[in-house]
């Protein structure tokens, strides 16, 4: 599993290694890894030109020291110091003694443009806001020239606990982090920034509870729920969906779609697209007579597609099994009826369905998908997988982060299918707070297995859900 820390936390782990170590030591650490990934990426390092851009404290030191390792291995380096007088002291001797050379920020734009490799040593992972103005122009020459850029610790002008980008900000090709992860390298809108992310073991002693995660393959693996010889349908979980109407048939159909390929061993549909439903999946059990009466099942979805049916969701929030909440059913459902239920609850929204039971405008959301995330989950009393660019999940005391998106799963019928899929994943018997993250990195891993570069339709990603499936039972426990 990857794991993301907070500034407060990495902070301490490192005061603490740093008293059981040499002076200088740990960033000596962080130089040579950042070095070594500089040198990959440039492949051949003697002659390249590489420009450090330096601000003050030791994000700049880190660059200084790996850019004199640079040096000393035949590359033309030169550091532009946006703030000289506060320039980390040793990692400028260090650059100095190599052979490198320092400049002003007045007229180092064309060093930039000449560039083979920028080095982004302006902001540590304290920053706050956006860059400054001669900072904020050398960013936007490096992102205009050919050389690749690459972020100490995380691209500077993004927020390390947040990932939230309130202004002029680096936008890296490769970020090369120390000790661990930062929530802003995992999550949009910051992530955008990062590029690839290479992370540099230095030897911090990190809590066993991160502040965010995100689950790998093997973790998914352990997770799949898997029938064993005694199993039947029943004791593989029965998965009710309550969603479509007159107006939307497909979504129940598309929820449907999704529950089949979740692992339950039967789906009951409860509503009035029955019909389509049973006209393309006849092993579905359908009923007219509402979620009261549709008989016993392990987990409800409701939502998708439902219109103004308040009934139905009401049903469903007052049974005793777990629920997932969305589209429609996020509308319609009572605040305290869901805060006063005592099964589990995951609720589903996209950025502008947040927004609206968050009573902010998308805008807000979609910059801060994190804090909203949790916000929302607290308001509720539920576990919330917040849907977007990068999917969350979060409950009162995790949040988890879905690696394996992709942009093409932003299409009509998307998130009905992922409903289904979660849902009976819940019925199966994993936690909320697992069932949205393994439904989110499976349906993920469908949508990019069934576009493979091009447009995807809803109905493809179902169809691609075993393959995403087989994919994941192929990994072998590490």
């Amino acid at each position: 599993m990857r794991t993301a820390y907070s500034v407060e936390t990495v902070r301490t782990a490192e005061r603490e290694l740093m008293a059981r170590l040499p002076e200088g030591a740990l960033m000596q650490r962080a130089a040579a890894g950042l070095a070594a990934a500089c040198a990959d990426l440039l492949g051949r390092v003697y002659g390249r030109r590489v420009v450090l851009l330096v601000g003050s404290g030791d994000n700049g030191g880190d660059a200084l020291y790996a850019g004199a390792r640079l040096a000393r291995r035949g590359a033309g380096v030169t550091a532009v110091l946006l703030a000289p007088e506060r320039a980390h002291a040793g990692g400028l001797a260090a650059l100095r003694r190599a052979g490198g050379r320092t400049v002003a920020p007045g007229g180092a734009e064309e060093l930039v443009e000449r560039a083979d490799l920028v080095l982004d040593g302006i902001v540590g992972i304290g920053g706050k806001g956006g860059l400054r103005p001669d900072a904020a122009r050398l960013a936007e020459v490096a992102e205009r020239s050919r050389a690749a850029v690459v972020a100490v610790d995380l691209p500077s002008g993004v927020d390390a606990d947040t990932g939230q980008v309130t202004g002029a900000a680096v936008r890296a090709d490769l970020t090369v982090t120390f000790g661990t992860h930062k929530p802003g390298l995992l999550i949009d809108p910051a992530r955008e920034y990062a590029g690839s992310v290479r992370l540099v073991d230095i030897g911090l002693s990190l809590p066993p509870r991160a502040e965010l995660e995100a689950l790998q393959h093997a973790d998914v693996r352990r997770l799949l729920p898997v029938p064993t010889g005694e199993s039947d349908k029943y004791r593989r979980g029965v998965v009710g969906i309550a969603a479509g109407s007159a107006r939307y048939p497909g979504a129940a159909v598309l929820a449907v779609y999704g529950a089949l390929r979740g692992g339950a061993g039967a789906v009951r549909y409860v509503g009035p697209a029955g019909d389509a439903v049973i006209a393309r999946f006849p092993e579905t059990l359908v009923s007219d007579r509402g979620p009261k009466h549709a008989g016993r099942v392990q987990a409800w979805v409701v939502g998708p597609g439902a219109g103004d049916d308040a009934s139905a969701v009401g049903e469903v929030l007052a049974s005793d099994v777990p629920v997932l909440i969305d589209a429609d059913g996020l509308r319609l459902a009572d605040r305290d009826a869901v805060r006063a239920r005592t099964a589990p609850t995951l609720m589903t929204p996209h950025a502008g369905e947040a927004a609206a039971l968050l009573g902010v405008p998308r805008e807000e959301v979609e910059g801060a998908r994190l804090a909203s995330a949790r916000e929302l989950a607290g308001r509720y009393d539920a576990t919330v997988l917040l849907k977007g660019s990068t999917t969350l999940v979060a409950d009162a005391g995790s949040v988890r982060v879905n690696p394996t998106g992709t942009a093409w799963l932003a299409t009509a019928g998307s998130g009905d299918v992922l409903s289904g899929l979660a849902g009976s994943l819940l019925a199966s018997g994993l936690s909320a707070l697992d069932a949205g993250s393994v439904g989110a990195y499976l349906h993920g891993l469908a949508g990019r297995f069934a576009a493979d570069g091009a447009p995807v339709g809803a109905h493809d990603v179902a169809e691609a859900v075993p393959a995403a499936w087989r994919d994941v039972r192929d990994v072998t426990d590490a």
